[in-house]
């Protein structure tokens, strides 16, 4: 993609609990912008945009439906934001089966929902988990792949400041890259909790105890049994971000 000559609009989009919510308080962390956690899509429309907006997974709105997979209508979206820089989140399959399972349990409580979700109401809940992250990832991410970056909640785990350092490169970002905000986000991002971690502030109702850490907590969470179960589900889905499984 071209270079940027000016700081650009910001989207996240991805499946739930891939890590959007605090890849997208980053740019809370940053002066120069104003940062939306999943708004209503309305809200966008009528939003002041006299400072720069970086937004995570808008909600739908009947009134602008948008195309399998997604939330919002993308050229809507970008004529509204002045063709923001677009972030496709992805995190390993079977870490965000696990994870998703708190929102997906209560009425299917991620959005966007897969246009089917009502057929799958009494699947086993591990499967449930498994459909939403692999129609999110691939009629969802099949919309918007020519145009975004992807973003792997690993690498931004494995070295936060590096991640972080390249998102404000591909947008653009004039600031200090050394200013107190910018590298508290840094801190915050911990594979494991401790006195630095800081849960996103709309993860905090998902979050559970039962892992000591974030990226291959699969393997403390799911049986083998269910692993079975979900492979076929996701596997090849899971090839496309390099999840090799």
């Amino acid at each position: 993609m071209n270079a940027l000559v000016s700081p650009a609009n910001v989207v996240i989009l991805g499946c739930g609990r891939s890590g959007t919510s605090i890849f997208g308080e980053l740019f809370k962390h940053l002066p120069t912008y104003r940062y939306l956690s999943e708004p209503a899509y309305q809200t966008l429309i009528d939003l002041e945009k006299s400072s720069l907006i970086a937004v995570k997974v808008p909600r739908s709105d009947p009134g602008y439906p948008p195309k399998p997979g997604l939330s919002v209508p993308m050229n809507h979206l970008n004529e509204i934001m002045s063709n923001p820089v677009i972030f496709w989140q992805v995190r390993h399959p079977l870490d965000t089966i696990c994870s998703l399972k708190v929102g997906i349990s209560k009425n299917w409580g991620h959005h966007p929902r897969p246009h089917d979700w009502e057929e799958w109401l009494d699947r086993p809940l591990i499967e449930r988990c498994a459909h939403h992250w692999h129609y999110i990832n691939s009629v969802g991410y099949a919309q918007v792949k020519d145009i975004c970056h992807l973003s792997r909640f690993e690498d931004m785990i494995q070295d936060s400041r590096e991640f972080a350092h390249k998102v404000l490169k591909i947008v653009n970002f004039q600031g200090d890259r050394d200013d107190p905000d910018l590298v508290a986000w840094i801190n915050r991002v911990q594979d494991r909790n401790n006195e630095k971690f800081m849960e996103a502030e709309t993860s905090k109702a998902y979050s559970t105890e039962d892992h000591s850490v974030k990226v291959g907590r699969w393997k403390e969470n799911l049986t083998p049994e269910e692993i079975d179960v979900v492979l076929p589900m996701v596997s090849e889905t899971a090839l496309q971000f390099g999840y090799k499984i």
